[in-house]
């Protein structure tokens, strides 16, 4: 059975059908999203703290479990440190996005295999990628194709546009 691809367009049409429902737009398919637990919660209001706590936050934008405007996909990540500009109008694009985090428990595989390709393919220069089980994060960069050329499993994370910046992975993990 070959599944029937939807627009960003018809995606948006159909929000009043499915008031209740946590869907993503991924390459014209739509995916159930996993739940968020209190572990992934946490994270990603303690990396949304400290990244909005940091000098760079003012130079800077940060949306939480917001979408992504890409071609006929809508990924929602985690969080994404977006460069400043006026978003009341549009959602960010790919040449927007700094750094993009995805937390990641129940999730982890659907991340791996169906997102972070698409992150690639589409040039966002740093994904985190947090494991909550293993309790690592991933630091992907240097995209070419559908992977990253660069993966490094650090103790601190600092991003590329701001590598002073440093977070410790202990301050992150539940």
């Amino acid at each position: 059975m070959i599944p029937h691809k939807i627009t960003p367009e018809e995606y948006h049409q159909m929000g009043p059908i499915f008031p209740d429902s946590h869907l993503e737009l991924i390459e014209g398919e739509l995916f159930d999203m996993a739940p968020i637990g209190t572990p992934h919660a946490w994270t990603v209001g303690q990396l949304t703290r400290l990244l909005n706590r940091s000098r760079w936050a003012e130079q800077t934008f940060i949306f939480c479990q917001s979408p992504l405007s890409l071609p006929n996909s809508e990924p929602q990540p985690d969080v994404m440190v977006l460069k400043s500009a006026n978003y009341r109008q549009r959602l960010p694009e790919p040449a927007d996005v700094l750094l993009l985090i995805e937390v990641a428990d129940t999730s982890l595989h659907y991340d791996r295999t169906r997102k972070l390709p698409l992150y690639a393919r589409h040039g966002i220069p740093e994904v985190w990628l947090i494991d909550l089980n293993a309790r690592i994060a991933e630091v992907h960069r240097r995209p070419v194709g559908d992977y990253y050329q660069t993966v490094t499993t650090p103790n601190v994370l600092a991003p590329l546009a701001f590598p002073e910046l440093g977070i410790s992975l202990e301050d992150i993990l539940p």
